[in-house]
Formats: C-alpha cells, structure tokens, sequence
C-alpha cells in the first residue's frame, strides 16, 4: 500500500501560484494573484460558512421562516388550513380531468370516432356441462 508523506502534502500544499488575469487586445496584465492551494481552500471554506450563516440568520431572524413549511413555526391553525387547501386543490384537479376525459368521449361520439365493440354473444360453457 502507498504510503502518503505529510511533510509532502503540505508542502503541496504551501507552493506558491500565480494567477494572471490580462486583456487579450493589448496583453497587459489587469490583474495578478499569488495564491497557494492552501489559501485557496481557506477562502472557500471561509465563504461556504459565510453564506450557510447568512442563509441561517435570514430564516431564523426574518419572517421568511414562517413561509416555510417543515420548520415548524407556522400555527397549528395554519398548519391545517394548508393540508385543507392542499386537499381540496387536489380535488379540484382530478375533478376537471374527468371533466375533460368526458368532453373528449363526447366529442369523438359527435365526430363518430368511436370504436367497434363487440357485441356478439359469447360461448362460455355452462356449469353442467363442466368435465369436473
């Protein structure tokens, strides 16, 4: 098994990189960066817990937390007022889609698309005369 040399790793880690940002009509530098693995690692870092705070401070300290549904701040009034509304919502729909599954049965009857069934008699064996 290979074994992985942490005085290596950080020193990869330590190397220092330049970043360049230059205009590519004339060439000229704008901007440039020294920058290392390890510093690079830190902003990020610094900016996922930045913005996961942020996004914590604004649910918790602004009204926003009420509009949301499993944080659990919201009434219980409130609570079952939108499992009402979600249900009768749901009616609502299956009901105008077997409105409209109807309208369409008419309209293919009036344009007399309608499909040949068979009608005729079947032959089934009656129980008296079963083999048993």
């Amino acid at each position: 098994m290979v074994k992985i040399d942490a005085d290596n790793t950080l020193k990869r880690l330590r190397n220092r990189y330049r970043l360049v940002v230059m205009n590519e009509d004339t060439y000229e530098e704008v901007v440039k960066f020294r920058l290392s693995r390890l510093s690079v690692y830190v902003a990020l870092s610094t900016l996922f817990v930045l913005l996961t705070i942020f996004t914590v401070a604004l649910i918790i300290f602004t009204p926003v937390k009420y509009y949301l549904p499993g944080v659990g701040y919201g009434d219980e009034k409130q609570i079952k007022e939108n499992k009402l509304l979600k249900f009768r919502t749901d009616s609502m729909e299956n009901a105008l889609q077997d409105q409209q599954r109807y309208l369409d049965d008419i309209k293919k009857v009036l344009q007399g698309n309608v499909p040949k069934l068979d009608t005729s008699k079947l032959n089934l064996p009656r129980p008296d005369n079963i083999d048993e």
